[in-house]
């Protein structure tokens, strides 16, 4: 991220605390069945590939005098790294070259096959880091997340709605010249094809915020539902607003979105409170130095917001395919999980198909909870067979949000089926706050 220019006044933004009393007292399970479209849930984005694409990239500097600045060997390096797993799963990529500071510097720019072709929505991030370091958090994280979550629609052979356009930029530190460049150079009839474009400009602080750029109110919305979902405050991004690659789509009038986790600002009290941490230390203390490597990355933090990316992303795109089969069940009633108590269920009633459930159901889960290692989770059939989910693992981590497959072939499909959800710890509580089945 670049900061080189003056900066402005924080901004005071009040963030709502979660009521869950008045949600969760005297929730009555109701269930929904809607037939037809239904919009895919993005995928997991795992943690580990991200972080190999980050240990891959320390490498990069670590073999190329300590960086991956632009003008210098660690950039190309780090360009023809993410340009290769591109290319290998099936994207269209280009390399458009630029001049800065008498340097050749590079743009990724990397399309995914179909959608329409005028709206797309870009996502990008900037793959270059300062002279004095290798750029991990800065911004390494970024670009890690958002090429993991291309390589996600790869998996997925995702068929969005829209055009998806990824972008990793050059010379971002030496003010935003990489994406200045694309932007000026992309002609009109094109610049109004893009229909929104998602910056991710570290996201893996290691005393870490969760801040949400406040431009486009579609797009800041999708990250802030996402975030309360899990159960996260978060706040309008100031530190660095309007300083990294969102800003020349933003001046040409595109919608821009994006997502921050902090640099040398220092957290408040409240922050710690709110996101843990330790108040009165930087968020990133090594923003723009030598030890911004990978030990200077939070887990939970990148995972996070790499999940959030891919939810944008999929969200964002319009919607996407309609699973092959369809039908979508749903319950999203709250349901109140006692602390080492009994167990609860969720319910959705399946009827009017014919012969048995797939072999690949899909089971949407959304828990809120303070400590997922004290549950167990389980899909229960009409029948009663019971088809565990998870078994008190994940320990400290917090809220359920995933998207189990299940082999239900052998079950008939219509009939009641349940989430059961049991909490065997003490100290921890949370909620059901949805469950789904896709047939």
């Amino acid at each position: 991220m670049n900061l080189s220019v003056l900066r402005v006044p924080r901004r005071t933004a009040a963030v709502a605390a979660l009521a869950l009393a008045g949600l969760l007292a005297g929730a009555a399970p109701a269930a929904t069945a809607a037939p037809g479209p239904a919009v895919l849930a993005a995928p997991d984005i795992p943690l580990a590939n991200v972080k190999a694409h980050l240990t891959q990239l320390q490498s990069i500097a670590t073999s190329n005098g300590g960086n991956r600045a632009h003008g210098r060997t660690g950039y190309r390096a780090s360009i023809d790294y993410v340009k290769a797993k591109l290319d290998a799963a099936g994207y269209t990529t280009a390399l458009q070259t630029f001049t800065s500071s008498g340097a050749t510097g590079y743009n990724l720019i990397a399309d995914w096959p179909g959608g329409d072709a005028n709206q797309v929505l870009m996502a990008g991030s900037h793959l270059d880091s300062v002279t004095a370091g290798p750029g991990i958090n800065d911004n390494g994280s970024g670009s890690a997340a958002v090429l993991e979550t291309a390589l996600a629609v790869s998996r997925a052979q995702f068929k969005p709605d829209k055009h998806l356009r990824f972008a990793w930029w050059g010379a971002e530190e030496l003010g935003l010249v990489g994406s200045k460049y694309y932007v000026n150079n992309l002609p009109s009839a094109e610049r109004s094809k893009v229909a929104g474009y998602l910056n991710f400009d570290m996201i893996g602080s290691p005393n870490p915020g969760y801040f949400v750029y406040d431009d486009d109110p579609t797009i800041e919305k999708t990250f802030k539902d996402y975030f309360a979902g899990l159960g996260i405050p978060t706040e309008i991004e100031t530190e660095g607003d309007g300083r990294s690659d969102h800003a020349p789509f933003k001046n040409v009038g595109i919608p821009v979105g994006g997502l921050f986790s902090g640099a040398d600002y220092t957290k408040t009290a409240a922050q710690a409170q709110k996101w843990g941490g330790t108040s009165g230390q930087a968020f990133d203390r090594c923003y723009h130095a030598s030890c911004d490597t990978t030990a200077n990355i939070n887990d939970t933090a990148l995972d996070r917001n790499s999940d959030a990316v891919a939810h944008a992303i999929w969200t964002l795109s319009a919607g996407g395919t309609t699973p092959p089969t369809g039908d979508v069940y749903e319950n999203t009633a709250d349901v109140a999980i006692p602390d080492n108590g009994a167990a609860v269920t969720s319910s959705v009633t399946v009827s009017g198909r014919t012969g048995n459930a797939p072999a690949a159901l899909k089971v949407d889960v959304n828990i809120v909870h303070t400590y997922i290692g004290d549950l167990v989770v389980d899909l229960v059939a009409p029948d009663g067979s019971v088809y565990n989910l998870q078994n008190r693992t994940g320990g400290s981590a917090d809220n359920i949000v995933k998207t189990f497959t299940v082999n239900a072939s052998s079950e008939a499909a219509n009939g009641a089926w349940k989430l059961r959800v049991q909490d065997k710890a003490a100290q921890d509580t949370g909620y059901i706050n949805s469950f789904k089945l896709t047939f």
